[in-house]
Order: structure tokens, then C-alpha cells, then sequence
């Protein structure tokens, strides 16, 4: 007599979203939304050391501005999304992998766009990199928050639910 046994997975996944736009200001007192207009106000106040400085032109100043203008530009975006709902809307777009992927490149420049601009003995320019700096261990912080998020399987907003069972089943034949 032999034993033969067989094991099913079955993996259910639900998710649940409200698909309208609405205002929803809870955002903001969370981590990540925290997080977020941290990073916006790091960003423009980097712009401003540059931008209010007699040497603005310097490529060093320039490169800065540019990446403190992109991270302004997108994390602001990226707010009022979550702040009405946009990506619950549109919760088939993986936006928690987009933001990963930008936050990892944004603190990456931001090392680079700091350290450039410490480099110089332009103290506009070193202030906005102390700005840069704080600004990069915002994006390191918020790119972590989404690498856990995307790793555990969840979505930019609303719920997803997933419910793993195992099913066992074992057979005897006869041989002869």
C-alpha cells in the first residue's frame, strides 16, 4: 500500500476601494503625508538659499535648484493626489512603487546636489545644503515607508486584504 499526498495553496486577494474623488485632509496626520510636506518645505527652502543668493547662476546652484524643484514639484503632486483620493481612484497604477523609485533617486541626488553645494565658500549655498541634506534623509525616510509597504503588498490608499489557505489531502492506493 502507498501514500500519496497532495497540497493546494489557495491565495484570495480582495481589495477595497471607494472610487471617487473626495477631500480628505487625514492625510496630512499620518507618516507618510508628514513625511511629504516635510520634504516640500525642505525643497523650497533649499530653492530659496540658492535662488535669494548673488551667485545663483553657478551650475552648482542651478543643478541644486533643479532637484529641489523636481522633489517640489512631484511630492506637491503627489500630495493632492492623496489628499483627494486620486490614487484610491486609480489604485491599478502601482503608485507606491513610482514613489519608491523617485524617493530612492531624490535622496541620491540629494547627496549629490548637497555635497556639491557644501563643496563651494558660498555660505547661500551651504545653507541650502544643509536644507539638501535634511531633504535627502526625508526622501531615504519616505523611500523605506514604501519599500515596506510595497514588500508587505498593500496600496497607495484604501485596503487590500490577502488570505493564504492550505489544503492537504492524502490518498492510499493499493498496490499489488
Amino acid at each position: 500500500m502507498s501514500e500519496f499526498t497532495q497540497t493546494a495553496t489557495v491565495t484570495q486577494q480582495q481589495t477595497v476601494v471607494q472610487p471617487y474623488v473626495r477631500y480628505d485632509p487625514g492625510y496630512i496626520r499620518t507618516i507618510p503625508g508628514i513625511v511629504k510636506i516635510v520634504c516640500i518645505v525642505l525643497n523650497l527652502i533649499g530653492f530659496i538659499c540658492i535662488e535669494f543668493s548673488y551667485f545663483s547662476f553657478r551650475p552648482q546652484g542651478s543643478f541644486f535648484n533643479t532637484v529641489a524643484m523636481l522633489g517640489f514639484w512631484f511630492s506637491g503632486i503627489m500630495l493632492v493626489f492623496y489628499l483627494f483620493h486620486v490614487c484610491e481612484k486609480f489604485h491599478k497604477i502601482p503608485w507606491l512603487k513610482i514613489e519608491l523609485y523617485f524617493c530612492a533617486a531624490w535622496a541620491a541626488l540629494y547627496m549629490l546636489a548637497s555635497s556639491i553645494a557644501a563643496a563651494t565658500s558660498i555660505e547661500a549655498f551651504q545653507a541650502a545644503a544643509f536644507f539638501g541634506y535634511c531633504a535627502m534623509i526625508g526622501y531615504g525616510f519616505d523611500a523605506f515607508l514604501k519599500f515596506k509597504s510595497v514588500r508587505a503588498g498593500e496600496i497607495a490608499q484604501g485596503s487590500r486584504t490577502v488570505q493564504v489557505q492550505q489544503q492537504q489531502q492524502t490518498v492510499s492506493t493499493l498496490t499489488a
